[in-house]
């Protein structure tokens, strides 16, 4: 038994065998690394000592001053498609995302809500320097590339041109981005429903604005929101008006109280406009008939809401009647029916563009528009349960509430409101003759919230004085208002919209910051 165990210890390496044999394998690994490390500069020298058959088909242009014309024609990414097969053309646009595998590299060409794939391989025509190049790029440079269009057998699902893709020949870099992004574009392009995926908050993204800009979902919101604005300035100029301009600094206060902005002006204090109102009727005094203004509007409200801006857009339009107001609240509603047809008709590209990140039930409405009166409202919300006085204005609540019952009675997510109790209507409302406890006035909603607050103006001095004095005004601080209409004034009516606020309601997005390119509100003044 004992020469059994010593013929095993005789057999065992001792432990410097052991360290000797480790620190050999270890020379042997080094040495095998040197190898691979030497072969591999040799391939780098003899690729590099080998003649680019690319060069002059790739690089950067350097900083672009204008020193050189070029003839040459830069297609569109969103008119690619099987028609333009075999065709060799130039595109610009931003390398949205890229990834290089083995002699390949693959990158999606972005050009504003549009997007296509595009495909680089080593070959006898294309070398491995321009993939390495290509690869290299960083995402957001702006590039320019010629390409040959191919289709392709099955879908590319992550670009909106699904069924052609570009075999490149050339690209040139025209701007180069930085290579650490404070957001990826295609985080803040994700809905916020992809669970476990990376997404982007609202402040980072208004943070960095510019970047967030870029995605799919905001180039196609603000194509609609300008969609608006010229749609809004077609009909109206069809139907006779006149666009005007009208002051932002103004001597007092548009529309009393204390939510306006105070601006130094030389030695006095000025105000920011709360509304071109007293503009547009200045305008109706001076016999113009019908105008309407786009413009800035300033809301010094301390309100943190979904739906509150202290700057936004106001479309406003102001019109002279001849008998009755009801013939200004019809020309609004046309004007919002040609608005919305305009919408879905032209824009189906762009709201499917922003439904892919913000899912939303179409918009749905009626033509002629549906109106109905105030006591009707009080009685459709009464049925429902809600507590409501007859001269009662109606809560945000409430108008939400009211919107789901309008739009289960009547399928319409857009609808005119009329005759408010005069109560809660400013001092220049015209009261109802045949009901002093109605007003000639009107709102008009889009999902349940007000877009437009509208009225008949009172436009006789007397009857202007005697209601702002019921109403407790000093009138030495609206004087100028009430003189507006001592020289004869016709009978007329209007209305304001806010733009980001329409946009919003259109496309059922879930906040306001979301259709103001650069919001401002109580907590933010930047970018």
């Amino acid at each position: 038994m004992e020469d059994k165990e010593n013929s095993k210890s005789e057999n065992q390496p001792s432990k410097n065998a052991l360290k000797k044999a480790q620190k050999e394998a270890e020379k042997a690994a080094k040495k095998a690394q040197r190898k691979l490390e030497q072969q591999a500069g040799d391939a780098a020298v003899a690729e590099a000592e080998q003649p680019d058959v690319s060069a002059g088909c790739y690089g950067s242009y350097g900083l672009m001053r204008s020193a050189e014309k070029v003839e040459r024609v830069l297609h569109e990414v969103e008119k690619l498609d099987s028609t333009c097969a075999d065709t060799e053309l130039w595109l610009r646009g931003r390398l949205h995302t890229s990834r290089a595998k083995g002699k390949q590299c693959f990158f999606v060409l972005r050009q504003q809500q549009f997007s296509v794939q595009a495909v680089l391989a080593v070959s006898e025509t294309t070398s491995r320097q321009m993939v390495k190049f290509v690869a290299a790029i960083t995402k957001e440079s702006i590039i320019d590339v010629c390409a040959v269009v191919k289709t392709t057998p099955n879908k590319i699902e992550s670009c909106s041109q699904q069924d052609v893709e570009l075999h490149v020949k050339q690209v040139w870099v025209a701007s180069a981005s930085e290579a650490r992004l404070p957001l990826q574009i295609e985080d803040a392009a994700r809905p916020d429903t992809d669970d476990g995926l990376a997404t982007v908050g609202a402040d980072v993204k208004l943070d960095n604005r510019i970047l967030d800009l870029r995605t799919s979902t905001n180039q196609a919101i603000y194509r609609v929101e300008a969609g608006i604005m010229r749609l809004f300035r077609e009909h109206l100029t069809k139907e006779g008006f006149v666009e005007i301009n009208t002051p932002k600094i103004i001597s007092a206060a548009s529309e009393g109280g204390a939510n306006v902005f105070t601006v130094s002006y030389f030695k006095t204090n000025a105000y920011l406009a709360q509304s071109p109102q007293l503009y547009k009727q200045m305008a109706i005094a001076a016999d113009f008939g019908k105008v309407f203004t786009v413009g800035g509007v300033f809301r010094a409200e301390d309100s943190n809401t979904h739906r509150h801006l202290t700057e936004f857009v106001g479309l406003d339009m102001e019109m002279a009647f001849n008998y009755h107001y009801h013939e200004v609240v019809d020309t609004i509603g046309r004007m919002f029916v040609n608005m919305f047809k305009g919408l879905r008709d032209n824009f189906q590209t762009e709201i499917a563009t922003i439904n892919k990140q913000y899912p939303a039930e179409p918009f749905k409405f009626l033509e002629p528009a549906l109106r109905l009166e105030f006591p009707e409202a009080v009685s459709m919300l009464r049925e429902a349960g809600v507590e409501i006085g007859d001269e009662d204005d109606l809560s945000t609540p409430n108008e939400k509430f009211l919107g789901r019952l309008v739009k289960a009675k009547y399928d319409t997510d857009f609808y005119i409101l009329d005759k408010y109790p005069l109560a809660v209507r400013p001092f220049y409302t015209m009261p109802d003759p045949n009901n002093p406890k109605q007003s000639n006035s009107y709102d008009m909603f889009m999902r349940g919230e007000e877009i437009l607050s509208g009225a008949q103006r009172i436009h006789d001095p007397n009857y202007l004085t005697e209601r702002a004095t019921h109403h407790g005004i000093d009138i030495q601080t609206i004087k100028a208002y009430i003189d507006s209409f001592r020289y004869g004034c016709p009978p007329h009516a209007g209305g304001g919209i806010g733009l980001e606020r329409v946009v919003m309601l259109y496309l059922g997005l879930d906040n306001i910051r979301k259709t103001s390119m650069f919001p401002r509100d109580p907590k933010r003044v930047t970018p």
